[in-house]
C-alpha cells in the first residue's frame, strides 16, 4: 500500500491591526475646505495660508490616508482620500503655475469645465456613501453642489453665486471635520461620543 501524504492548509487570519486613516482624510479636507471657503464667502483674501493647506493637508495628507485606505482594502476610501489630495494640489497649481510663467492661467470656461468635472465625481462617490453612515453622505451632497455652485459661479462671473457656494462650501468643510473627530473620539471612548447616523 502507498504511502499517501496529505497536505493540508494552514488558514491564516491576517487581523488588521492599522489605525483607522479616514479621520486625516476628513480633517485634510475638511479644514481645507473651509479655509478656502471663508475667502470664497469673502472674509479674506487668497494667499499662502490657504495655498500651504492646499498642498500639505488637503493634497498630502489626504493622499497619504488615501494610500492607507488602499492597505485597508477599501476601494471607497482609496478612490475618494488619493482622488481630493490630487484635487488640492491641482487647484494650487492652476492658481500658482501662472504666476511663476510656466503656463497662462486658466480662463472661466475652462475652470468651470475643472469644476463640473469634480461635482460629477463626487455626484457618483455620493451614490456610494448611500452604503455609509449620514454624516459621510451629507459630506458628499454638500460637496457636490459646492462644485456645481462654484462652476456656475466662474462661467456666470457673478459674485454673488460664489459667495453663496462659499458659505455653502463652509458648511461642507465642518460637516467633514465633525465626520472626522466624530470617528476620532468613539474610537478613543470605545462608544457613541458623537453620533454618525
Amino acid at each position: 500500500m502507498q504511502n499517501e501524504t496529505t497536505q493540508q492548509a494552514t488558514n491564516v487570519k491576517n487581523l488588521d491591526m492599522t489605525a483607522n486613516p479616514a479621520p486625516l482624510g476628513l480633517l485634510g479636507f475638511g479644514m481645507t475646505t473651509v479655509l478656502l471657503n471663508l475667502h470664497n464667502a469673502g472674509f479674506f483674501a487668497l494667499g499662502s495660508m490657504i495655498l500651504a493647506m492646499g498642498i500639505f493637508y488637503g493634497g498630502l495628507a489626504q493622499i497619504i490616508a488615501g494610500i492607507e485606505e488602499w492597505k485597508k482594502n477599501n476601494t471607497f476610501g482609496a478612490t475618494a482620500f488619493t482622488s481630493y489630495g490630487a484635487f488640492w494640489l491641482t487647484l494650487v497649481a492652476l492658481l500658482v503655475l501662472p504666476k511663476l510663467g510656466l503656463t497662462t492661467a486658466p480662463d472661466a470656461t475652462s475652470m468651470a469645465a475643472y469644476l463640473v468635472m469634480w461635482g460629477i465625481f463626487t455626484l457618483v462617490m455620493f451614490i456610494g456613501t448611500l452604503k455609509a453612515n449620514r454624516a459621510l453622505q451629507l459630506v458628499f451632497a454638500t460637496l457636490a453642489i459646492l462644485f456645481f455652485l462654484l462652476a456656475i459661479g466662474e462661467l456666470t462671473g457673478n459674485g454673488t453665486i460664489t459667495m453663496v457656494a462659499g458659505y455653502e462650501g463652509i458648511l461642507c468643510g465642518f460637516l467633514a471635520v465633525y465626520a472626522g473627530l466624530a470617528q476620532v473620539l468613539n474610537e478613543m471612548y470605545k462608544k457613541t461620543v458623537a453620533p454618525l447616523g
